[in-house]
């Protein structure tokens, strides 16, 4: 049987030797000693693996395979107001009808100059978000400006109430006026904006100074919306993996001029019922048919860095903006009408005629749906019509609405539109868009232009006496009434014309989808606003780590901040201990062959240098 012996130096009257027992001959000190080192090094380095490799990249992949969707969840979780890193923003949304106040809310941010804020809608207790509407739109009291701040009073209140209050100093707000306001004259829009500034800090701690309160211009409110829908789906993120859409991208303002891949960001068209609005990134230089075309398009096209660091162009976009006043759905009917009823009653005075004057002689109508009456009443006068629910003439005959021109490059009322690179590229349908594809036909979502002529001649070919029918038996939309089910013919022509003819779509077109939500939220232009607002904020966040150490990140991996650490670090105090037993004894063995004289030299304590052989 084998004996161990092992030798110890620790002090220099310590000597002991143990050698293996049970352990076969032909394992050699040299194979032993590298099985136990590949041993060691197996375990180091699956503890590294473990540790850093698959903590680094495979948790890093998967947050990033499932962020979009994880977020979504945790989106709809209360906010937890008792954690102290959590900050706060508050936008007012003063609108033509009301206004509305929305509380947003981000953790700190990672540190990472390249990423934007993760900003999220603030939730209650009950997990709904944190809005207020109130009426009338504060476009009302523009004959008395001193009311303005009581009447917006009551929103601020609901705001403070769930913004902790020891968040209120650093807690951004902004009141920003859109639609009702920009038709006052300009003396009244600034009446209004001075109560607001004088009042409101006088009553509430949040941060609100002279910047914080305007009126903000159609163009302004489409890039908000451009924003909020891209950061919502993830298309201002890194890019994840190969699956990810990409597109090539022309920084104009960059002294570099290659070019940089980057997530392909969606566009965005949103009928409402006054006007019509598109946004788009357009990102390759574009040309212009003449300096005419130019001096239009400077107007229309946005350039701003969402980025943190102004010298950085990671968030650089360009973004193509236009608005059309009178393109919405109930604007464009009532163009529809007027135009009608004039020619109507131009005709009946140039041949003698009397059509549409009772409801025995009628005006045919192909954009209501069959045999449905209807009346247009102007200067007094009436216009009986009744439908006849013809679905490719009313398509021609609204085809002048569009106001469409021969030049190049251009869209509704003539208006400049830099051309769209249709193969690769994504569009999100808002409002009308959504409301003519799924109250009545009930195709939202992925929009296709042969399924939907289809379904939208079917359905202006039904009788009324069908539709009432089958709108008693609740077939459609639960929001859907009888004014939906009278103009959803009318209304599909004139969505699927401003997409086609005036926005110049193929037909073939098959990346637009038309929504109400995305990830079962509105997404507001608001959402844009507060991330667009705070966009420089990461910048303390950055600087006050840059400020404890320029290698503040090590301290995540060192003694106190990370266990694992000292476990590698054990393992190597490990390591090198069973390296020098094994060289230990390695020299008790050489000093064994030495014969009998070693072993009384070692007895007696003689000097080593009169050992022969000596090491």
């Amino acid at each position: 049987m084998g004996r161990i012996s092992i030798s110890c130096l620790f002090p220099a009257s310590w000597h002991f030797s143990i050698s293996p027992v049970g352990c076969p001959r032909i394992l050699n000190t040299t194979l032993r000693q590298i099985i136990v080192i590949g041993i060691l090094a197996a375990a180091i380095s699956l503890l590294y693996y473990s540790l850093v490799i698959r903590n680094k990249y495979g948790r890093s992949y998967r947050d990033k395979k499932f962020h979009r969707y994880l977020a979504r969840v945790t989106d709809t979780e209360a906010t937890d107001t008792s954690n102290p890193n959590l900050n706060y923003g508050i936008v007012v949304d003063c609108g033509s009808s009301g206004s509305r106040i929305f509380v947003y809310c981000w953790p700190r941010h990672n540190g990472n100059p390249h990423d934007l804020l993760d900003i999220k809608q603030m939730r209650d207790k009950t997990r709904k978000p944190v809005v207020m509407k109130i009426k009338p739109g504060i476009s009302e009291f523009a004959s008395s400006p001193e009311r303005v701040s009581d009447y917006i009073s009551p929103l601020l209140n609901y705001a403070a109430e769930h913004v902790p209050r020891a968040k209120h100093k650093e807690t951004p707000l902004y009141i920003l006026c859109t639609a009702g306001m920009r038709i006052l004259p300009e003396s009244q829009q600034k009446a209004i904006l001075e109560d607001l500034l004088t009042d409101i800090p006088v009553h509430f701690d949040f941060l609100f100074s002279d910047s914080h309160a305007e009126v903000i211009s159609g163009k302004q409110e489409g890039v908000y919306a451009w924003i909020g829908i891209n950061f919502v789906l993830g298309r201002f993120e890194h890019i994840d993996d190969e699956d990810d859409a990409v597109v090539e991208v022309h920084i104009p303002t960059s002294e570099n001029k290659e070019a940089i891949i980057r997530k392909r960001t969606v566009g965005i068209l949103d009928m409402g019922g006054v006007s019509t609005q598109i946004a788009y990134e357009v990102p390759k230089t574009v040309s212009f048919a003449s300096s005419q075309q130019e001096e239009v398009a400077k107007n229309l096209l946005a350039e701003f860095n969402l980025g943190c660091d102004a010298h950085q162009t990671k968030h650089v976009y360009r973004v193509y903006v236009a608005t059309f006043l009178g393109f919405g759905g109930n604007a464009a009917r009532q163009r529809y009408e007027d135009s009608i009823f004039t020619n109507t009653m131009f005709r009946n005075r140039l041949l003698g005629k009397q059509t549409g004057m009772t409801s025995e002689s009628p005006y045919l109508d192909p954009c209501l749906p069959l045999e449905v009456e209807d009346e247009i009443r102007q200067n007094g006068q009436t216009l009986y019509v009744l439908g006849t629910g013809d679905f490719n003439l009313c398509r021609e005959i609204i085809q002048p609405l569009m106001n469409k021109t021969n030049e190049t490059q251009t869209s509704l009322n003539g208006i400049y539109q830099p051309a769209v690179h249709f193969q690769n590229s994504e569009f999100y349908g808002f409002s009308e868009f959504f409301y003519c594809t799924e109250d009545v036909l009930r195709m939202g979502g992925d929009y296709n232009a042969a399924k939907f002529i289809k379904a939208a001649k079917d359905y202006c070919a039904t009788k009324w006496s069908v539709l009432q029918e089958r709108f008693d038996h609740g077939l459609y939309a639960s929001h859907a009434d009888l004014h939906r089910l009278k103009y959803q013919c009318f209304k599909s022509a004139w969505m699927y014309e401003v997409f086609h003819s005036g926005f110049s779509f193929p037909i073939n077109y098959s990346n637009l989808k038309t929504a109400l939500q995305v990830y079962d939220k509105e997404v507001q232009w608001t959402l844009g606003a507060i991330l667009y607002r705070t966009r420089f904020l990461p910048l303390r966040d950055i600087q006050q780590e840059n400020f404890r150490g320029n290698h503040s990140h090590w301290r995540g991996f060192s003694f106190v901040y990370n266990h694992y650490l000292f476990f590698v670090c054990f393992l190597i105090v490990l390591l090198s201990i069973v390296l020098y037993l094994l060289r230990l004894r390695r020299i008790h063995r050489r000093m064994l062959r030495n014969g009998s004289s070693a072993s009384l030299w070692i007895e007696e304590g003689l000097p080593p240098q009169k050992i022969p052989g000596a090491l």
